[in-house]
């Protein structure tokens, strides 16, 4: 199968402009519309609505409850009381059922959301050309991981969690205001030899009550969304450096370099740190109001229907469901107050997840502006490079020949200096680097393979490696063990159907065999490779020609690279020049609101 294009780019100079609220949950309503699990989704909210409702129809119920239970004990009246214990037994065997269907129901929906956000974001991420584009677009590319599973994981579980909350906070509220107002309708204050009666005097102290609760802890609270956005990106930075040592013990080792990737893992630690220690501070002090509000909410409701009370105007048993109620009210109406680090988080992480799959989206338009290199199908089969220059940061890249005509079968060398652009030039060929001008025409109906440096090898069994999304019929074990020993890796042919991450395993030159390999065995009829034969000695290099001499007769193989390898094997020969002068590239706009930056250290990379 063709080897996939090297995702390590020259970076684009981008900038970045704040998303909305609005564009952010935009995004993500667009991604459940269209995901395949909408209807379950649909169905489950469905059913945890009708959960909460029969749910405050029970808690309703209970409420009434509480005035002949009460009076009962007032009254001395054990026969009373023992049937108030069988109803108040039907009751909460009710609600106890209906309490395990909604956390069954909440989990399903948490289950389902991750799955529909996740499987929307590795859709949008693994379109073609998506994933290198969004690399190169500046911060909001760095760990697209974390967003797609740490953070796509914890959006879904905050979402079901304020949302389940809130719809239950909001039906309890419709429930019990109507309720509270007939029981607080009688309710007289008298003063000395006047009385003062206010309609649903209870309902406006907790409205009141709460919401100036709400605005003190809206005031205090705010700033968690900024601190764990931050915690979030340093979280994410800790990790991939890990990441990268990980991945580079062999170097680290080589040089003594323990002591300087423990300092900077103990720097991003302490970022890490510095992050949390913030978040903490600000959620000390958002207790200060959300726990003296608790407290004084244990005697709060008393308070209010207190002198009502004790003007005899209503029964031990009315004030405690008129307490009950005002609770009832109140508990809903103090769902922001007790969620208001929740809903910081979710905030913090709508943002990052949004904003990712924004720019997933806008990633194809990036230097909109900027003109593009005209793409089309030449009848004849030819590979042509009409007046081509490839635009970047640094100037334009483009052929010393303003016209260029490569036929089926031809063998052709591409050379440059140093710098020149020669990867920009071979990610143009592909498709993934479009800004610029002029026109390449492809060979009509056939498919292009591009050999990068370095090739890809998806995790799996050797067999699956080889035929990676082959095209043709999987080859026979005998072809596979054949070419395996033409390249030198005849090792390897017992390992066919062994799983590993070959990546790992193999060294540089034998992925670069292997990659070979896999060209011998589909033998496509164009392939372009970018710098792959430079890093092969001449015994190996004498071996890959020999191959590709064999398997790919009559193939047109293009190669990029630093110099003339085999003038027998490549007598055609090209050269890539760097016009500096010519207008560069523009930095493209990405909407942005929570930005990871990039790794310590990263720079744009030049050839």
């Amino acid at each position: 199968m063709a080897d996939q294009p090297d995702t390590n780019a020259t970076v684009q100079p981008v900038t970045v402009e704040a998303s909305s609220l609005r564009d952010q949950v935009t995004t993500i309503k667009r991604a459940l519309v269209g995901s395949p699990v909408r209807k379950w989704l649909v169905w489950t909210s469905v059913g945890i609505m009708a959960v909460i409702v029969a749910t405050s129809i029970g808690q309703v119920l209970l409420n009434r409850w509480n005035q002949p239970f009460y009076d009962a004990l007032a009254r001395r009246d054990m026969a009373a009381f023992l049937h108030q214990l069988m109803i108040f037994a039907m009751i909460a065997g009710t609600l106890l059922m209906l309490n395990i269907a909604q956390t069954w129901l909440n989990q399903m929906i948490r289950l389902k959301l991750r799955e529909a956000l996740t499987l929307d974001l590795i859709d949008q991420w693994m379109r073609p050309a998506r994933a290198f584009r969004l690399a190169n677009a500046g911060a909001i590319g760095v760990n697209p991981d974390q967003r797609m599973q740490q953070d796509a994981a914890h959006l879904s579980d905050l979402t079901t969690d304020l949302g389940v909350g809130l719809l239950q906070s909001f039906i309890l509220l419709v429930s019990f205001v109507g309720v509270l107002w007939q029981l607080s309708s009688g309710f007289v204050f008298h003063f000395n030899n006047w009385s003062l009666a206010i309609p649903g005097y209870m309902v406006w102290a907790a409205f009141l009550y709460a919401g100036i609760a709400s605005w003190l802890s809206w005031l205090v609270g705010r700033p968690l969304i900024r601190l764990n956005s931050d915690r979030y990106t340093r979280e994410a930075e800790l990790r991939s450096s890990m990441v990268r040592v990980n991945e580079n013990v062999d170097a680290i080792a080589l040089y003594h370099g323990e002591a300087d990737a423990k300092r900077r893992l103990e720097i991003d630690l302490g970022t890490v740190l510095g992050a949390m220690r913030r978040i903490y501070t600000a959620q000390i002090n958002l207790s200060w109001v959300t726990d003296t509000y608790g407290w004084i909410t244990v005697v709060a409701p008393i308070l209010v229907a207190s002198p009502v009370y004790f003007s005899g105007d209503i029964s031990f048993g009315g004030l405690m469901m008129a307490v009950g109620a005002f609770n009832q009210v109140h508990s809903s109406l103090r769902w922001f107050i007790n969620n208001i680090g929740g809903i910081a988080d979710w905030r913090a992480t709508l943002m990052r997840v949004a904003d990712f799959r924004i720019a997933l989206d806008e990633t194809d338009v990036l230097h909109d502006k900027e003109k593009r290199i005209e793409f089309g199908d030449n009848a004849n089969g030819s590979l042509t490079f009409e007046k081509l220059q490839v635009a970047s940061p640094e100037g334009c890249t483009k052929l010393a020949d303003s016209h260029v005509e490569i036929h089926p079968g031809e063998r052709v060398m591409i050379t440059g200096e140093p710098g020149a652009g020669k990867t920009l030039f071979f990610r143009a060929i592909a498709g993934l680097w479009p800004w610029g001008r002029g026109r390449i025409g492809l060979p009509a109906g056939e498919t292009l393979i591009f050999v990068p440096r370095v090739p890809y090898l998806p995790a799996g069994t050797l067999r699956e490696v080889l035929n990676h999304a082959n095209g043709h019929a999987p080859a026979n074990d005998a072809d596979i063990s054949a070419v395996l020993a033409e390249v030198g890796l005849e090792r390897l042919s017992s390992s066919l159907d062994r799983v590993g991450r070959w990546d790992h395993e193999l060294a540089d030159d034998e992925q670069r065999l292997l990659g070979v390999a896999r060209l011998a065995l589909r033998q496509p009829k164009w392939v372009i490779i970018d710098e792959a034969m430079d890093a092969f000695d001449g015994p190996s290099l004498r071996r890959v020609l020999a191959m590709l001499e064999k398997h790919l007769k009559g193939a047109a193989i293009i190669n990029i690279g630093r110099g003339q390898h085999n003038t027998q094997f490549f007598p055609r020969g090209l050269t890539i020049v760097k016009d500096s002068g010519a207008p560069a590239l523009k930095p493209a706009c990405v909407r942005a609101g929570a930005i990871d930056p990039p790794p310590r250290g990263a720079r744009p990379r030049k050839e």
